[in-house]
C-alpha cells in the first residue's frame, strides 16, 4: 500500500466513525438486543473502504468535509447490512467476520436478520433528513435514488442473487464481471458519486469521470478479495480463507488463473487512472485508494 496514502485512510475511518456513532441507535431498552447487535455489526471493525471514497470523491470536487459525513455513513450503513445478510445461513452460513464472531453467532439469527434490515432503513433515513441545508430536498432525492438503486434488484441484492445460483456452476469471465458489476460494484459507484454529487452543481463531464473511475475500481477491488481469499490466511482475513473454493463459488483465479487476475486488477487500475487525468492533482486520493485497492493484503 503506498505509504502516503496510510495517513489519508486514518483520517477517514477516524471521521466516519465519529460520525457513525452519532447516527447509530444507542443501546436502549426495549430494542436492547436489535440496538446492540446493530452496533456490533457496524462499530466491530472494517477498513471502511466506501466511506473513503465518499471522502476521496468529495474531496475531489472541492466539497466540504461536513457534506460528506451522512453519505459515507450511509453506504457504509447499507454495507454493513449486506454483510449480516450475506453471513446467515441461508446465505453464505459464515461464522466469522472482521475477526469476530458473525452477527448471527453473536446474537442469533432472526436479531441478525433484523439488524440487517434497521440498518438498510436508517442509511436512507439519515440521508434524507439530516440537518444540513446545503443539500436541497431534490438532490437529496437524486442521491437518494442513486444509493436505493445500487442497493437492489438491479444493484447489489441482484448480484447476490446470481451469486448464489451461480454456486457449483462454470461461468465465462463475461458472466464473472457483470455478477460482481453488481454485488460489489454498484455500491461501490453509488460511494464515488455521492462523494461527488455533494457539489450540487457538478457537471456531466465529472459525473462521468467519476462513474467511469468506480466502474474500475469495483472490478479490481472484488478481483483483489477473490485473489486474497486464494493466497492469504484467515487471521489476516478476519474471515474464513478459502471460502469461495470450499461453497464452490465461481472466481477470477478460478476462471483465469491467479496470475492472470492479478494483472488483470492491475489493468483495471490504470484505466482508473487514465480516467482520472482530466481533473489533474484534486485526484490524488482516488489515485492513492485506487493503488490501495490492488494493493492490500486484507
Amino acid at each position: 500500500m503506498p505509504h502516503d496514502f496510510q495517513s489519508s485512510l486514518d483520517d477517514y475511518q477516524k471521521r466516519v466513525n465519529t460520525a457513525l456513532n452519532k447516527y447509530l441507535p444507542a443501546e436502549d431498552p426495549p430494542q436492547h438486543d436489535l440496538t446492540k447487535a446493530i452496533r456490533y455489526a457496524v462499530i466491530g471493525g472494517g477498513k471502511r473502504i466506501r466511506p473513503a471514497m465518499v471522502y476521496a470523491a468529495g474531496e475531489a470536487m472541492g466539497v466540504s468535509t461536513n457534506l460528506l459525513h451522512i453519505p459515507a455513513c450511509a453506504v457504509e450503513m447499507i454495507h454493513a447490512y449486506s454483510l449480516i445478510h450475506d453471513d446467515l445461513p441461508v446465505m453464505d452460513d459464515d461464522d466469522l467476520r472482521r475477526g469476530l464472531p458473525t452477527c448471527h453467532k453473536a446474537f442469533d439469527e432472526a436479531t441478525a436478520m433484523l439488524a440487517g434490515d434497521a440498518l438498510q432503513a436508517l442509511a436512507y433515513e439519515i440521508l434524507a433528513k439530516d440537518d444540513h441545508k446545503e443539500l436541497t430536498p431534490d438532490h437529496r432525492i437524486e442521491m437518494l435514488g442513486l444509493l436505493t438503486q445500487a442497493s437492489g434488484a438491479y444493484g447489489m441484492a441482484g448480484g447476490q442473487a446470481i451469486d448464489l445460483a451461480s454456486v457449483g456452476k462454470q461461468l465465462t469471465l463475461k458472466e464473472l464481471e457483470h455478477m460482481h458489476r453488481l454485488k460489489t460494484g454498484a455500491l461501490i459507484r453509488a460511494s464515488v458519486l455521492l462523494g461527488g454529487m455533494c457539489k450540487q452543481d457538478i457537471s456531466k463531464e465529472e459525473v462521468d469521470i467519476l462513474s467511469n473511475y468506480s466502474l474500475c475500481i469495483g472490478l479490481s477491488f472484488q478481483i483483489q478479495d477473490d485473489i486474497l481469499d486464494v493466497i492469504s490466511d484467515t487471521e489476516t482475513l478476519g474471515k474464513p480463507q478459502g471460502s469461495d473454493e470450499a461453497q464452490k463459488k465461481p472466481t477470477f483465479p478460478a476462471i483465469i488463473g491467479l496470475e492472470e487476475s492479478k494483472q488483470l486488477a492491475l489493468q483495471q487500475h490504470e484505466l482508473a487512472l487514465q480516467h482520472l487525468a482530466p481533473l489533474g492533482k484534486k485526484a490524488d486520493s482516488l489515485r492513492k485508494l485506487s493503488a490501495y485497492i490492488v494493493e492490500r493484503q486484507y
